[in-house]
């Protein structure tokens, strides 16, 4: 959600209609500045959320390499003790750590985005909310007018919420309930195509395996 919503959905919604009811315009202009600076405070929170996200994401990622180097290290030893199987096993190991580290990489990508995303919305919201305080005394003055009422609104809701991509997420979410109904009929079946694709993740082990030996054997010769 955008940080502007909140505000965007006062202004949109019943700005104008609060101005010419209230007995005390200035109340409520202050009301408008401390709900801006609440959704402040709010997104400031989030975005402190999504730092500490990073951070563990970025832990776990030093783990999963240690463990990939690790389970390299076990396959090499393996191999100088011609433990074939030990070293194959150990190379399925350090593969799944590495399909783990491809997702991790993904996952930071993805909340990098989001803290970018966040910071240009704080900074756009810190601006909008100084100049809505060093105006303060104009809007106090002209808020009983229609042309104070067209100036708010140009301040506070000059972004909204793009609705449409909360739609395209809600069916984007729809789509993968029906692919996860679709796909638990597969469940506990091996397709041609899997057995095939078992095949070649066992060739692909063997040839690891074939350069993994070699490796080992120039170590030794060196």
């Amino acid at each position: 959600m955008s940080v502007f919503s909140r505000v965007a959905d006062i202004v949109n919604s019943n700005i104008n209609a609060m101005l010419d009811k209230a007995q005390d315009p200035s109340k409520m202009i202050r009301l408008i500045i401390q709900e801006m600076e609440q959704t402040l405070v709010e997104v400031r929170t989030s975005a402190a959320r999504g730092i500490a996200d990073r951070k563990e994401l970025l832990r776990k990622k030093e783990h999963y390499e240690r463990d990939v180097a690790e389970w390299n290290r076990k396959a090499e030893v393996a191999v100088r003790k011609e433990r074939d199987d030990l070293a194959k096993a150990a190379l399925v190991e350090r593969e799944k750590s590495s399909e783990v580290l491809d997702t991790i990489d993904k996952e930071l990508v993805a909340v990098a985005d989001m803290l970018d995303k966040m910071n240009q919305d704080i900074a756009t919201l810190t601006h909008k909310l100084k100049d809505a305080k060093a105006r303060q005394s104009s809007l106090l003055v002209r808020g009983k007018s229609a042309q104070a009422r067209l100036n708010v609104r140009r301040q506070l809701s000059e972004r909204n919420v793009d609705e449409a991509i909360v739609r395209f997420e809600q069916y984007e979410r729809k789509i993968d309930d029906l692919e996860g109904e679709v796909e638990s009929f597969d469940m506990g079946q091996k397709t041609l195509a899997d057995e095939i694709n078992d095949l070649e993740a066992d060739e692909k082990l063997d040839a690891e395996l074939t350069e993994l030996k070699r490796k080992v054997a120039e170590k030794s010769n060196g």
